[in-house]
């Protein structure tokens, strides 16, 4: 997600302000007396990133009559959670690079990867304490949700039989589940009414789930350019996202478990072929029109909110997920 981008679409300067302190404090919250621990646990901090979740925190900040450093505490806890998941996930899926870098696993090692991976959920635990017990719960309970949707990733894996349901738990707690936390450790360290807490929380879960089915479209129909790596990568991982699920039990089901059935493919062309099929039989059209329906969803829950002037971010934030799969059809054709 583009930051000049999100600058319009989140036009409060409390809220960038607070962005700025967070990227502060994760530079501070990550050093170790060992000097070698500090450059691996910030590599991949260094190289940017789109801070999507400690920004939820800030906007759901605005929901709260507090003015202390609770939503940026909150914001560098889920953005620590979340590098941290990244480490390990670069182990399990062998990556070489992640955000334009070589990978922390690729330039040193998996052993080191994984243990600087824990560094930053310790030191997730350690910023999330004096926000209280709930919200050191909080962050166990979401981190323990993200295990096990990469669990099912990795069950699931070269499969084509898991379905609609399987692909939901996964993507809710591999992304939707870290996602919700943010926004709702944000508004509760803000001191927001229950109802708003909940309200925002039902709002980030669906815009989790359409966070990532977008992410999974866009794997399909944008280019290299625009993903910074090839298309098709999920399915030359074998992670098989609910497009291709959904088109591999359509009328080309067959072709397309035929030529999945030696599993994760490393032939470019078996890949395009599987991409086309799926495009061809609407199936990205029909995962996009999903990804609306849980977007209406989203915007019911933000309805509810009491603060209204949050609403209008709220729905920038909802549509521009959904525009950069418009902007991808466009410019594919």
């Amino acid at each position: 997600m583009d930051r000049p981008i999100l600058n319009d679409l989140v036009p409060v300067p409390r809220v960038w302000e607070r962005m700025a302190a967070v990227e502060r404090r994760l530079l501070e919250v990550t050093r170790s007396d060992d000097v070698f621990l500090t450059d691996i646990a910030q590599h991949l901090l260094q190289a940017g990133g789109k801070r999507y979740r400690p920004l939820l925190a800030q906007v759901a900040g605005e929901l709260g009559p507090s003015d202390g450093d609770g939503p940026i505490e909150a914001g560098v806890s889920v953005e620590l959670v979340h590098v941290g998941s990244l480490y390990h996930d670069d182990v399990i899926d062998e990556a070489d690079s992640r955000r334009g870098r070589v990978s922390v696993n690729e330039n040193w090692s998996n052993t080191i990867a994984i243990l600087a991976g824990d560094f930053l959920l310790a030191r997730a635990s350690e910023v999330a304490a004096p926000l209280g017990e709930e919200a050191v719960a909080l962050i166990a309970r979401t981190y323990a949700r993200l295990c096990e949707g990469q669990v099912a990733e990795l069950r699931f894996s070269g499969g084509l039989d898991h379905g609609p349901d399987g692909y939901l738990h996964v993507i809710g707690g591999k992304t939707a589940s870290l996602i919700r936390t943010s926004a709702r450790l944000g508004a509760m360290t803000a001191g927001a009414t229950s109802d708003d807490v909940e309200a925002i929380s039902e709002w980030a879960w669906e815009m989790g789930l359409v966070f990532q089915m977008t992410d999974d479209v866009l794997d399909l129909i944008a280019d290299e350019a625009f993903l910074g790596k090839p298309s098709g990568s999920d399915i030359g991982e074998g992670v098989y996202t609910l497009p291709v699920l959904y088109a591999a039990d359509g009328p080309s089901g067959t072709e397309i478990r035929d030529l999945l059935a030696g599993g994760a493919p490393t032939d470019r062309a078996v890949i395009d072929r599987v991409i086309e099929l799926t495009v061809a039989g609407g199936y990205v059209d029909l995962v996009t029109e999903e990804a609306f329906d849980h977007m209406r969803l989203a915007e019911e829950a933000s309805d509810r909110i009491g603060n209204h002037e949050l609403t209008p971010m709220l729905r920038n934030l909802d549509a521009y997920l959904l525009d950069r799969v418009a902007k991808a059809q466009t410019s594919r054709k």
